[in-house]
Protein backbone atom coordinates (compact mmCIF):
# COMPACT_ATOMS: atom_id res chain seq x y z
CA UNK A 1 0.00 0.00 0.00
CA UNK A 2 1.47 3.27 -0.86
CA UNK A 3 2.30 5.99 2.05
CA UNK A 4 -0.31 8.97 1.41
CA UNK A 5 2.09 11.46 2.23
CA UNK A 6 4.69 9.99 -0.12
CA UNK A 7 2.14 10.08 -2.70
CA UNK A 8 0.98 13.72 -1.72
CA UNK A 9 5.06 15.08 -1.87
CA UNK A 10 5.27 13.41 -5.09
CA UNK A 11 2.46 15.18 -6.56
CA UNK A 12 3.53 18.04 -5.37
CA UNK A 13 6.78 17.64 -6.74
CA UNK A 14 5.45 17.22 -10.17
CA UNK A 15 3.00 20.09 -9.94
CA UNK A 16 6.27 22.22 -9.01
CA UNK A 17 8.22 21.22 -11.81
CA UNK A 18 4.87 21.69 -14.67
CA UNK A 19 4.45 25.36 -13.37
CA UNK A 20 8.15 26.40 -13.76
CA UNK A 21 8.13 25.03 -17.23
CA UNK A 22 4.77 26.36 -18.07
CA UNK A 23 5.78 29.83 -18.80
CA UNK A 24 8.52 29.15 -21.05
CA UNK A 25 6.48 26.49 -23.05
CA UNK A 26 3.82 29.55 -23.26
CA UNK A 27 6.53 31.82 -24.03
CA UNK A 28 7.94 30.03 -26.85
CA UNK A 29 4.63 29.98 -28.46
CA UNK A 30 3.73 33.06 -28.32
CA UNK A 31 7.41 34.52 -29.89
CA UNK A 32 6.35 35.50 -33.46
CA UNK A 33 7.99 34.00 -36.53
CA UNK A 34 9.46 36.30 -39.05
CA UNK A 35 11.61 34.31 -41.54
CA UNK A 36 8.30 33.21 -43.73
CA UNK A 37 7.15 37.22 -43.30
CA UNK A 38 10.69 37.99 -44.74
CA UNK A 39 11.48 34.99 -47.31
CA UNK A 40 7.70 36.49 -48.97
CA UNK A 41 8.54 40.16 -49.05
CA UNK A 42 11.98 40.55 -49.71
CA UNK A 43 11.86 40.69 -53.04
CA UNK A 44 9.61 43.49 -52.87
CA UNK A 45 11.92 46.10 -50.96
CA UNK A 46 14.99 47.84 -52.95
CA UNK A 47 17.81 50.04 -52.35
CA UNK A 48 17.52 53.51 -53.52
CA UNK A 49 20.98 55.44 -54.70
CA UNK A 50 20.04 59.12 -55.57
CA UNK A 51 23.15 60.93 -57.24
CA UNK A 52 23.73 64.55 -58.30
CA UNK A 53 25.57 65.53 -61.65
CA UNK A 54 28.52 67.68 -61.16
CA UNK A 55 26.74 70.41 -63.33
CA UNK A 56 28.52 73.83 -65.02
CA UNK A 57 30.18 75.90 -62.73
CA UNK A 58 30.92 72.97 -60.29
CA UNK A 59 33.56 72.09 -58.54
CA UNK A 60 35.75 69.45 -60.39
CA UNK A 61 36.17 66.11 -58.66
CA UNK A 62 39.41 66.22 -56.41
CA UNK A 63 41.28 63.71 -55.46
CA UNK A 64 40.28 61.70 -51.47
CA UNK A 65 42.80 62.10 -48.84
CA UNK A 66 44.16 60.18 -47.76
CA UNK A 67 43.70 57.32 -50.18
CA UNK A 68 42.58 53.99 -48.32
CA UNK A 69 42.44 51.54 -51.24
CA UNK A 70 40.28 51.56 -54.86
CA UNK A 71 36.51 51.36 -53.30
CA UNK A 72 37.14 50.79 -49.39
CA UNK A 73 35.60 52.54 -46.77
CA UNK A 74 37.98 54.71 -44.37
CA UNK A 75 38.24 53.36 -40.93
CA UNK A 76 36.82 54.87 -37.74
CA UNK A 77 38.14 58.14 -36.95
CA UNK A 78 38.77 59.06 -40.52
CA UNK A 79 35.95 60.79 -42.03
CA UNK A 80 35.63 61.05 -45.98
CA UNK A 81 33.51 63.81 -46.77
CA UNK A 82 32.78 62.13 -50.31
CA UNK A 83 31.91 58.96 -48.81
CA UNK A 84 29.67 60.81 -46.47
CA UNK A 85 27.77 62.56 -49.28
CA UNK A 86 27.08 59.51 -50.69
CA UNK A 87 25.79 57.98 -48.12
CA UNK A 88 23.51 60.78 -47.47
CA UNK A 89 22.19 59.94 -50.95
CA UNK A 90 21.04 56.43 -50.03
CA UNK A 91 18.07 55.02 -48.75
CA UNK A 92 15.49 51.99 -49.27
CA UNK A 93 11.96 51.94 -50.88
CA UNK A 94 9.56 49.07 -51.85
CA UNK A 95 7.26 48.05 -54.99
CA UNK A 96 3.38 48.74 -54.28
CA UNK A 97 2.50 48.20 -58.02
CA UNK A 98 3.67 44.98 -60.12
CA UNK A 99 4.45 48.01 -62.91
CA UNK A 100 7.18 49.45 -61.21
CA UNK A 101 5.72 52.44 -58.60
CA UNK A 102 7.84 52.83 -55.87
CA UNK A 103 7.21 54.07 -52.61
CA UNK A 104 10.18 56.04 -50.69
CA UNK A 105 10.85 59.29 -48.90
CA UNK A 106 11.46 62.22 -50.40
CA UNK A 107 14.40 63.20 -48.46
CA UNK A 108 16.09 60.49 -49.82
CA UNK A 109 15.61 61.65 -53.81
CA UNK A 110 15.64 65.28 -52.69
CA UNK A 111 17.20 67.35 -55.37
CA UNK A 112 18.73 64.06 -57.30
CA UNK A 113 19.70 64.49 -60.93
CA UNK A 114 19.85 60.69 -60.98
CA UNK A 115 18.26 58.26 -59.04
CA UNK A 116 18.98 54.46 -59.32
CA UNK A 117 17.07 51.83 -58.16
CA UNK A 118 18.63 48.33 -57.33
CA UNK A 119 16.42 44.91 -56.60
CA UNK A 120 17.02 42.38 -54.26
CA UNK A 121 18.09 40.26 -57.28
CA UNK A 122 20.74 43.10 -58.07
CA UNK A 123 19.39 44.31 -61.13
CA UNK A 124 19.57 48.06 -61.01
CA UNK A 125 17.13 50.29 -63.10
CA UNK A 126 17.18 54.46 -62.83
CA UNK A 127 13.66 55.73 -61.72
CA UNK A 128 11.99 58.51 -62.87
CA UNK A 129 10.49 60.61 -59.52
CA UNK A 130 7.08 60.71 -60.01
CA UNK A 131 5.81 63.38 -57.40
CA UNK A 132 7.70 64.68 -54.35
CA UNK A 133 5.78 65.78 -51.21
CA UNK A 134 8.10 67.48 -48.65
CA UNK A 135 5.41 67.95 -46.42
CA UNK A 136 5.06 63.90 -45.64
CA UNK A 137 8.23 63.06 -46.69
CA UNK A 138 6.79 61.05 -49.05
CA UNK A 139 8.16 60.39 -52.88
CA UNK A 140 6.70 57.98 -55.80
CA UNK A 141 9.55 56.77 -58.02
CA UNK A 142 8.50 54.74 -61.43
CA UNK A 143 11.04 51.87 -63.14
CA UNK A 144 10.15 50.22 -65.66
CA UNK A 145 8.79 46.92 -65.69
CA UNK A 146 6.00 44.02 -65.88
CA UNK A 147 5.12 41.45 -63.25
CA UNK A 148 7.95 42.78 -60.82
CA UNK A 149 7.66 41.77 -57.25
CA UNK A 150 5.17 43.98 -54.51
CA UNK A 151 4.06 44.34 -51.28
CA UNK A 152 0.33 44.06 -49.87
CA UNK A 153 -0.68 46.69 -47.75
CA UNK A 154 -2.29 46.99 -44.14
CA UNK A 155 -4.69 49.27 -42.15
CA UNK A 156 -2.13 50.71 -39.37
CA UNK A 157 -5.41 51.81 -37.30
CA UNK A 158 -5.38 47.39 -36.25
CA UNK A 159 -2.03 48.03 -34.86
CA UNK A 160 -2.25 48.30 -31.32
CA UNK A 161 0.63 49.45 -28.66
CA UNK A 162 3.53 46.37 -28.23
CA UNK A 163 2.33 44.73 -31.48
CA UNK A 164 5.50 43.73 -33.53
CA UNK A 165 5.99 44.82 -36.18
CA UNK A 166 9.33 44.53 -38.56
CA UNK A 167 11.50 46.82 -41.29
CA UNK A 168 13.23 45.49 -43.96
CA UNK A 169 16.00 48.19 -45.78
CA UNK A 170 19.48 49.48 -46.21
CA UNK A 171 21.35 50.85 -42.93
CA UNK A 172 24.19 52.12 -43.71
CA UNK A 173 24.32 50.91 -47.48
CA UNK A 174 23.68 47.12 -45.78
CA UNK A 175 21.47 45.84 -48.29
CA UNK A 176 18.53 43.58 -47.58
CA UNK A 177 18.55 44.12 -43.13
CA UNK A 178 15.90 42.93 -41.17
CA UNK A 179 15.22 44.10 -37.76
CA UNK A 180 12.13 43.77 -35.84
CA UNK A 181 10.30 45.61 -32.58
CA UNK A 182 7.32 46.59 -30.96
CA UNK A 183 4.71 49.34 -31.81
CA UNK A 184 5.51 52.19 -29.17
CA UNK A 185 2.73 54.49 -30.02
CA UNK A 186 0.58 55.69 -32.43
CA UNK A 187 -0.33 59.05 -33.70
CA UNK A 188 2.88 60.46 -32.22
CA UNK A 189 3.46 64.21 -33.17
CA UNK A 190 6.88 65.65 -33.76
CA UNK A 191 7.75 69.23 -34.07
CA UNK A 192 7.56 71.04 -37.20
CA UNK A 193 5.86 67.84 -37.94
CA UNK A 194 1.89 68.94 -38.27
CA UNK A 195 0.53 66.49 -40.81
CA UNK A 196 1.42 62.79 -40.48
CA UNK A 197 0.09 60.90 -37.40
CA UNK A 198 3.11 58.71 -37.02
CA UNK A 199 3.88 55.19 -35.66
CA UNK A 200 6.40 55.36 -32.90
CA UNK A 201 8.54 51.78 -32.53
CA UNK A 202 11.27 50.78 -31.20
CA UNK A 203 12.52 48.79 -34.11
CA UNK A 204 16.55 49.55 -35.04
CA UNK A 205 16.15 52.01 -37.93
CA UNK A 206 19.14 53.87 -39.14
CA UNK A 207 20.85 56.05 -42.00
CA UNK A 208 19.35 53.81 -45.07
CA UNK A 209 16.68 52.75 -43.89
CA UNK A 210 14.47 55.35 -44.93
CA UNK A 211 11.89 54.99 -47.36
CA UNK A 212 11.85 51.43 -46.49
CA UNK A 213 8.64 49.26 -45.34
CA UNK A 214 7.35 48.70 -41.49
CA UNK A 215 5.62 45.43 -41.93
CA UNK A 216 2.92 44.07 -39.09
CA UNK A 217 3.25 40.14 -38.16
CA UNK A 218 0.49 39.06 -41.56
CA UNK A 219 3.18 40.85 -44.03
CA UNK A 220 1.14 43.82 -44.46
CA UNK A 221 2.69 46.84 -44.87
CA UNK A 222 1.78 49.52 -42.29
CA UNK A 223 4.12 52.52 -42.64
CA UNK A 224 7.25 54.04 -44.25
CA UNK A 225 10.42 54.54 -42.06
CA UNK A 226 11.10 57.89 -41.97
CA UNK A 227 13.14 59.26 -38.99
CA UNK A 228 14.62 58.54 -35.62
CA UNK A 229 15.33 60.70 -32.76
CA UNK A 230 18.82 60.69 -31.64
CA UNK A 231 21.57 62.08 -29.67
CA UNK A 232 24.19 60.25 -31.21
CA UNK A 233 22.99 60.11 -35.04
CA UNK A 234 22.69 56.33 -34.82
CA UNK A 235 19.48 54.54 -33.55
CA UNK A 236 18.49 55.30 -29.74
CA UNK A 237 15.10 53.24 -29.85
CA UNK A 238 12.57 55.81 -30.81
CA UNK A 239 11.69 55.25 -34.94
CA UNK A 240 8.88 56.71 -36.17
CA UNK A 241 6.94 55.50 -39.96
CA UNK A 242 4.25 57.11 -41.68
CA UNK A 243 1.49 55.78 -41.75
CA UNK A 244 0.74 53.70 -45.03
CA UNK A 245 -2.75 54.78 -45.51
CA UNK A 246 -1.58 58.32 -45.71
CA UNK A 247 1.56 57.47 -48.14
CA UNK A 248 -1.02 55.97 -50.56
CA UNK A 249 -3.17 58.97 -50.28
CA UNK A 250 0.16 60.72 -50.98
CA UNK A 251 0.69 58.88 -54.12
CA UNK A 252 -2.56 58.79 -55.79
CA UNK A 253 -2.16 62.57 -55.92
CA UNK A 254 1.00 62.64 -56.76
CA UNK A 255 0.69 60.12 -59.70
CA UNK A 256 -2.39 62.27 -60.76
CA UNK A 257 -1.70 65.59 -60.72
CA UNK A 258 2.08 65.55 -59.54
CA UNK A 259 1.15 67.56 -56.33
CA UNK A 260 -0.78 67.42 -53.59
CA UNK A 261 -3.62 69.39 -52.51
CA UNK A 262 -4.38 70.16 -49.05
CA UNK A 263 -7.04 71.86 -46.76
CA UNK A 264 -6.33 75.42 -44.79
CA UNK A 265 -8.67 77.14 -42.92
CA UNK A 266 -6.15 79.90 -41.55
CA UNK A 267 -5.96 80.07 -37.66
CA UNK A 268 -2.61 79.80 -35.73
CA UNK A 269 -3.48 77.32 -32.73
CA UNK A 270 -2.15 76.54 -29.52
CA UNK A 271 -2.17 73.56 -26.95
CA UNK A 272 -4.76 73.68 -24.38
CA UNK A 273 -2.86 73.30 -20.65
CA UNK A 274 -4.72 72.09 -17.48
CA UNK A 275 -4.63 75.69 -16.35
CA UNK A 276 -5.94 77.18 -20.07
CA UNK A 277 -9.37 74.52 -20.17
CA UNK A 278 -9.72 75.81 -16.30
CA UNK A 279 -9.97 79.69 -17.45
CA UNK A 280 -12.05 78.32 -20.47
CA UNK A 281 -14.45 76.71 -18.55
CA UNK A 282 -13.83 73.27 -19.75
CA UNK A 283 -13.33 69.97 -17.45
CA UNK A 284 -10.14 68.41 -18.95
CA UNK A 285 -7.47 69.99 -22.14
CA UNK A 286 -9.22 69.33 -25.10
CA UNK A 287 -9.70 70.68 -28.79
CA UNK A 288 -7.33 73.35 -30.24
CA UNK A 289 -7.02 76.60 -28.78
CA UNK A 290 -7.06 79.55 -31.52
CA UNK A 291 -4.37 82.36 -30.97
CA UNK A 292 -5.09 84.22 -33.66
CA UNK A 293 -7.49 84.39 -37.25
CA UNK A 294 -5.43 85.50 -40.41
CA UNK A 295 -7.13 88.47 -42.28
CA UNK A 296 -8.88 86.99 -45.61
CA UNK A 297 -8.97 83.40 -44.78
CA UNK A 298 -12.21 80.73 -44.75
CA UNK A 299 -12.14 81.18 -40.61
CA UNK A 300 -12.28 84.59 -40.70
CA UNK A 301 -14.92 84.46 -43.53
CA UNK A 302 -16.65 81.77 -41.11
CA UNK A 303 -16.90 84.24 -38.01
CA UNK A 304 -14.32 82.22 -36.14
CA UNK A 305 -12.59 84.30 -33.32
CA UNK A 306 -9.26 84.19 -30.88
CA UNK A 307 -10.02 82.24 -28.16
CA UNK A 308 -12.18 79.89 -29.62
CA UNK A 309 -11.38 75.87 -29.09
CA UNK A 310 -12.00 73.86 -32.09
CA UNK A 311 -13.08 70.47 -29.99
CA UNK A 312 -14.55 68.61 -33.40
CA UNK A 313 -14.09 69.25 -37.10
CA UNK A 314 -16.37 68.10 -39.87
CA UNK A 315 -17.62 65.46 -37.48
CA UNK A 316 -14.39 64.23 -35.62
CA UNK A 317 -13.32 65.22 -32.23
CA UNK A 318 -10.11 67.06 -31.97
CA UNK A 319 -8.37 65.41 -29.01
CA UNK A 320 -5.27 67.97 -29.21
CA UNK A 321 -4.09 71.05 -31.62
CA UNK A 322 -1.54 68.40 -33.11
CA UNK A 323 -4.41 66.49 -34.38
CA UNK A 324 -6.51 69.99 -36.25
CA UNK A 325 -3.92 70.71 -39.10
CA UNK A 326 -4.19 66.81 -40.16
CA UNK A 327 -7.94 66.90 -40.26
CA UNK A 328 -8.09 70.01 -42.36
CA UNK A 329 -5.16 69.48 -44.65
CA UNK A 330 -6.93 66.02 -45.56
CA UNK A 331 -10.09 67.73 -46.01
CA UNK A 332 -10.85 68.73 -49.81
CA UNK A 333 -10.20 72.33 -50.73
CA UNK A 334 -13.60 73.97 -51.45
CA UNK A 335 -15.88 71.63 -48.87
CA UNK A 336 -17.95 72.96 -46.83
CA UNK A 337 -17.54 71.52 -43.33
CA UNK A 338 -19.21 72.26 -39.81
CA UNK A 339 -16.59 72.67 -36.96
CA UNK A 340 -17.34 72.53 -32.94
CA UNK A 341 -16.57 75.40 -31.07
CA UNK A 342 -16.23 76.06 -27.04
CA UNK A 343 -16.80 79.57 -26.96
CA UNK A 344 -17.94 81.81 -23.73
CA UNK A 345 -19.10 78.75 -21.71
CA UNK A 346 -20.83 76.65 -24.37
CA UNK A 347 -20.65 75.00 -27.43
CA UNK A 348 -21.88 76.33 -30.89
CA UNK A 349 -21.87 75.19 -34.27
CA UNK A 350 -19.93 77.12 -37.01
CA UNK A 351 -19.67 75.88 -40.93
CA UNK A 352 -16.86 76.66 -42.84
CA UNK A 353 -15.78 76.44 -46.08
CA UNK A 354 -11.91 75.24 -46.36
CA UNK A 355 -9.86 76.55 -48.51
CA UNK A 356 -6.36 75.48 -49.92
CA UNK A 357 -3.01 75.41 -48.30
CA UNK A 358 -0.25 77.13 -50.87
CA UNK A 359 1.78 74.77 -52.32
CA UNK A 360 5.37 73.84 -51.05
CA UNK A 361 7.58 74.78 -53.95
CA UNK A 362 9.78 72.57 -52.98
CA UNK A 363 7.85 69.50 -52.61
CA UNK A 364 6.02 69.79 -56.21
CA UNK A 365 6.69 66.71 -58.67
CA UNK A 366 9.91 68.16 -60.00
CA UNK A 367 8.87 69.67 -63.72
CA UNK A 368 12.02 71.52 -64.58
CA UNK A 369 13.12 71.08 -67.59
CA UNK A 370 15.76 68.07 -68.71
CA UNK A 371 19.82 69.61 -67.98
CA UNK A 372 21.40 70.58 -71.40
CA UNK A 373 24.36 67.60 -72.02
CA UNK A 374 27.75 68.76 -71.13
CA UNK A 375 29.34 68.81 -74.07
CA UNK A 376 32.66 68.10 -72.45
CA UNK A 377 31.00 64.21 -71.05
CA UNK A 378 31.19 61.64 -73.02
CA UNK A 379 28.31 58.61 -73.37
CA UNK A 380 29.67 57.27 -69.76
CA UNK A 381 29.66 60.71 -68.37
CA UNK A 382 32.90 61.77 -67.77
CA UNK A 383 35.22 64.50 -68.91
CA UNK A 384 38.93 62.78 -69.68
CA UNK A 385 41.96 64.65 -70.28
CA UNK A 386 45.59 62.81 -71.81
CA UNK A 387 47.86 62.78 -69.21
CA UNK A 388 50.67 65.50 -69.32
CA UNK A 389 54.19 64.38 -69.52
CA UNK A 390 55.33 65.19 -65.67
CA UNK A 391 52.63 63.04 -65.04
CA UNK A 392 53.29 59.86 -67.16
CA UNK A 393 56.80 60.57 -65.59
CA UNK A 394 55.23 61.08 -62.05
CA UNK A 395 52.67 58.04 -61.88
CA UNK A 396 54.61 56.16 -64.22
CA UNK A 397 52.04 56.34 -66.85
CA UNK A 398 52.32 54.49 -70.31
CA UNK A 399 48.96 55.05 -72.14
CA UNK A 400 45.52 55.70 -70.94
CA UNK A 401 43.30 58.79 -70.06
CA UNK A 402 42.98 60.46 -66.90
CA UNK A 403 39.66 61.29 -65.55
CA UNK A 404 39.27 65.15 -64.42
CA UNK A 405 35.13 64.86 -64.04
CA UNK A 406 32.25 62.78 -63.90
CA UNK A 407 28.51 63.40 -64.05
CA UNK A 408 27.75 60.69 -61.47
CA UNK A 409 25.45 57.45 -61.87
CA UNK A 410 25.17 53.99 -60.80
CA UNK A 411 29.26 52.59 -60.83
CA UNK A 412 30.76 56.25 -61.18
CA UNK A 413 30.69 57.38 -57.27
CA UNK A 414 34.00 54.81 -57.06
CA UNK A 415 35.86 56.83 -59.93
CA UNK A 416 37.91 60.75 -58.59
CA UNK A 417 39.76 63.22 -60.11
CA UNK A 418 43.25 61.25 -61.39
CA UNK A 419 42.08 58.13 -61.86
CA UNK A 420 43.66 56.62 -64.98
CA UNK A 421 41.60 54.72 -67.48
CA UNK A 422 44.17 52.00 -69.12
CA UNK A 423 41.40 49.22 -71.03
CA UNK A 424 37.53 49.09 -71.17
CA UNK A 425 35.81 45.81 -71.65
CA UNK A 426 32.48 45.28 -73.91
CA UNK A 427 30.93 41.75 -74.58
CA UNK A 428 33.60 39.74 -73.06
CA UNK A 429 36.39 41.59 -75.71
CA UNK A 430 39.14 43.91 -73.67
CA UNK A 431 40.52 47.36 -75.87
CA UNK A 432 43.50 48.90 -74.18
CA UNK A 433 43.15 52.57 -74.28
CA UNK A 434 46.84 54.48 -75.61
CA UNK A 435 45.27 57.81 -75.54
CA UNK A 436 42.67 60.17 -76.15
CA UNK A 437 41.94 59.02 -79.63
CA UNK A 438 41.23 55.52 -78.53
CA UNK A 439 38.86 55.77 -75.99
CA UNK A 440 37.13 58.19 -78.17
CA UNK A 441 36.66 55.49 -80.55
CA UNK A 442 35.74 52.45 -77.99
CA UNK A 443 33.49 54.67 -76.68
CA UNK A 444 31.64 56.20 -79.91
CA UNK A 445 31.32 52.21 -80.67
CA UNK A 446 28.99 51.84 -77.53
CA UNK A 447 25.28 51.02 -78.12
CA UNK A 448 23.10 53.09 -76.12
CA UNK A 449 22.61 51.36 -73.13
CA UNK A 450 25.28 48.77 -73.41
CA UNK A 451 27.45 47.81 -69.86
CA UNK A 452 31.29 48.64 -69.99
CA UNK A 453 33.84 48.14 -67.34
CA UNK A 454 36.73 50.27 -67.20
CA UNK A 455 40.39 48.74 -66.17
CA UNK A 456 41.08 51.85 -63.34
CA UNK A 457 44.01 52.23 -61.78
CA UNK A 458 45.12 54.25 -59.33
CA UNK A 459 48.63 54.71 -57.70
CA UNK A 460 49.80 51.06 -57.79
CA UNK A 461 46.00 49.61 -57.50
CA UNK A 462 44.20 48.00 -60.47
CA UNK A 463 40.06 47.95 -60.17
CA UNK A 464 37.44 47.29 -62.62
CA UNK A 465 34.33 49.91 -62.74
CA UNK A 466 31.26 48.91 -64.40
CA UNK A 467 29.49 51.27 -66.24
CA UNK A 468 26.54 51.94 -68.60
CA UNK A 469 26.38 53.76 -71.65
CA UNK A 470 23.60 56.64 -72.20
Amino acid sequence: MLNPLLLRRALLCLMLVASNLMPATVQARELPEFARLVERNRGAVVNIRAHRFDGPGSEPMRPKLPFNGFGRKMPPGHPDPDNEERERAQGSGFLISPDGYILTNAHVVENADEVVVRMADRSEYRARVVGTDRRTDIALLKVPGAGLPSVSLGDPSDLREGDWVVAIGSPFGFEQSVTAGIVSAKARSLPYENFVPFIQTDVAINPGNSGGPLFNLRGEVVGINSQIFSRTGGFMGLAFSIPIDMAMEVQRQLRDSGRVRRGRIGVVIQELSPELAGSFGLDVPRGALVSAVMDETPAMTAGVEQGDIIIEFDGRPVPTSAELPRLVAATTPGSEVSMGLWRAGRRIELPIAVGELPEDRSAEADLRPEPAPDPAQDRLGLVVVEPSLLQKRQFKIRGGVMIERRRGGSGAEELQYGDVIEALITEGRRQDVGGIDDYRRIIGELVPGATVSLLVRRGSHNSFVGLRAD
